[in-house]
């Protein structure tokens, strides 16, 4: 059963699962479940894609419910006025806080603006040996995506050398190892937190939020992070 965030007439949101993807796919032929199908059949309603969310990450993925609304919530991502709050956990010390403003090219082999706004929440060093360290080092940022591109987050996170932890392709393989090996921790640390948008017909601030799963709160505990950590 999906975890419904929030409904009306004309709109829907869900809270998705790691690892489900949002609609059938060529490239992902390994399933035959998806989100649009899933929550179709739950409310028993035909629902729309107005965005997308990568297999991997969890979090805020919204339907519109009637073709009405569809074009003015998609020129809304257009116009960069949906506002998207992602959490993630990161290897190493991120800067306090900084934009990435690295062009990314898509499959297609064309080559796009891409920016992401992030502030880093809190950081952890961990009596976890790795490589030559004697320590391990985490950060939990909030990002923004001020564009929309395919793995924009993964890609950018990676371009400063600081991947986002359970990420392939992009991440560290060493560190998912040793996750994987330590921790039975196999998801990646990416979630959706919240999606901001005017509604398409009284064009009310809409704020949706998202619990993180429970895999990334017990990441959260076991290395002591906290999006919520109290200025000193």
């Amino acid at each position: 059963m999906l975890e419904i965030l929030y409904q009306d007439a004309d709109l829907i949101a869900i809270n998705k699962p790691h690892g489900l993807l949002v609609h059938r796919s060529p490239i992902a032929t390994n399933t035959d479940t998806y989100a649009v199908q899933e929550l179709r059949n739950q409310i028993n309603q035909h629902v729309y894609l107005v965005h997308r969310l990568d297999r991997k990450t969890s979090g805020v993925l919204l339907f519109a419910l009637n073709k009405e609304v569809i074009t003015n919530l998609m020129k809304q991502f257009e116009d960069h006025t949906v506002s998207k709050t992602y959490w993630s956990i990161l290897r190493g010390y991120s800067d306090d806080e900084d934009t990435i403003d690295y062009a990314l090219t898509n499959d297609k082999g064309k080559t796009q603006e891409a920016i992401t706004h992030y502030k880093t929440l809190d950081r952890t060093e961990i009596p976890v040996p790795f490589g030559k360290h004697a320590t391990s080092r985490y950060s939990l940022v909030e990002a923004k995506p001020e564009t929309g591109r395919m793995h924009q987050l993964r890609k950018h996170f990676a371009h400063i050398l600081h991947p986002i932890i359970g990420d392939r392709p992009h991440g560290c393989n060493k560190q998912n190892k040793l996750f994987l090996e330590k921790w039975n921790m196999g998801t990646m640390l990416l979630h959706a937190q919240q999606l901001e948008f005017n509604h398409p017909i009284n064009n009310e601030r809409i704020s949706v939020n998202a619990e993180p799963s429970d895999e990334f709160k017990r990441m959260l505990a076991t290395l002591k992070l906290s999006p919520y950590k109290e200025s000193a």
